[in-house]
């Protein structure tokens, strides 16, 4: 059981087994600042997608890239990688609730392993915490911090650094000056019901005065082009709108951390790279459509939520939301399409 775990775990040597979504890593922070404040050396093993965040985290002493890929339990490359780590832990912390992420400190013999029941997960952990229903789930930065055993995780915040040096070379780079500049996030990997329109974002960015930085994957290029293009659409002010650096598909994620870590704010849907924001405390608005801010907000003082759902004086009322749907169930998308530029605007 959980019950006096955080008492027995000093000077041990910890294995974190990472979420593989960046806004989940993001928001494991406030547990690895727990840990290492009683003493643990962490190592994080994270698939090599996330493995930057938890760089920017100066209490992790080493970051292990798991060679596993999505999907597939991939038995074979874990025993191996098990066989390799067999005897440098003492304990193990698995954030993911699947079965798969629970094997490796299974097979590698580590005495004490730590996560939620899931997904058969019985026989492969020492230290099982009962994981909450649906309708009972803790924010997520909680929901991790419980893994540690300890008492009064609800203000726990994740907190993100940079060599300041380090950032300055990556915008040197890309041409980018300190706190000059507007981030722009349109992605969001979970589906469209998530996405505040194309459209939008390229009527707020024409109203802005600085530089606008389009950041994404490679497969949010076409929604970071559909934003450059309307930009460059003539708007009602006759001021030219400002330029627009289209950066998707073009950084690694270290050096999104870096353009975000140093960017005079940022405007994102309910993303992984709205958590990275938070976490280097960056003025920032978060745009929330099928999703909820109850569960995963941004733990920022600098942050602003556009909720439509928590909105009394938008009618109708949207009682459809949260929904939680990749894409809307009704075919309106009101929750993001009734959200106008001016509205964020204002938070800038």
């Amino acid at each position: 059981m959980a019950v006096g775990l955080a008492a027995t775990h000093a000077a041990k040597r910890a294995l974190v087994i990472a979420p593989q979504w960046i806004g989940d890593a993001v928001m494991t922070e406030p547990l690895l600042r727990r840990l290492q404040a009683r003493g643990e050396r962490l190592t994080i093993g994270a698939l090599p997608w996330v493995a930057p965040v938890y760089r920017a985290m100066p209490q992790v002493a080493e970051v292990i890239e798991f060679p596993f890929a999505h999907g597939g339990l991939q038995l074979r490359e874990r025993r191996r990688l098990a066989q390799q780590v067999d005897g440098q832990f003492d304990v193990a912390y698995i954030c993911p609730n699947s079965l798969k992420s629970a094997l490796l400190p299974f097979l590698a013999g580590i005495p004490e392993r730590v996560g939620y029941l899931g997904e058969a997960r019985v026989g492969l952990l020492t230290h099982r915490l009962k994981n909450p229903s649906k309708g009972k789930r803790p924010p997520m930065v909680a929901f991790y911090c419980a893994l540690s055993g300890e008492a009064d995780v609800n203000a726990d915040r994740p907190q993100l650094h940079i060599d300041p040096a380090a950032a300055d070379a990556v915008l040197q780079v890309l041409g980018l000056q300190r706190g000059g500049y507007v981030v722009m996030a349109p992605g969001a990997e979970f589906g469209p019901a998530k996405r505040w329109p194309t459209r939008h974002f390229a009527e707020l960015a024409r109203q802005l005065s600085l530089p606008v930085v389009l950041l994404g994957s490679a497969k949010e290029a076409d929604l970071c082009a559909e934003i450059e293009q309307g930009c460059q659409t003539p708007g009602l002010s006759s001021t030219p709108p400002p330029p627009i650096i289209n950066l998707a598909g073009k950084t690694s994620l270290a050096q999104a951390l870096a353009v975000i870590s140093a960017t005079r704010s940022m405007v994102s849907n309910d993303s992984g790279l709205m958590h990275v924001a938070a976490g280097f405390g960056v003025r920032q608005v978060a745009v929330f459509g099928s999703s909820s801010p109850l569960h995963t907000p941004p733990l920022n003082a600098a942050a602003h939520v556009v909720w439509l759902k928590n909105d009394p004086s938008y009618q109708p009322p949207l009682d459809c939301a949260p929904c939680f749907e990749r894409v809307c169930p009704l075919g309106h998308t009101r929750c993001l399409n009734d959200i106008r530029a001016a509205r964020v605007l204002a938070f800038l």
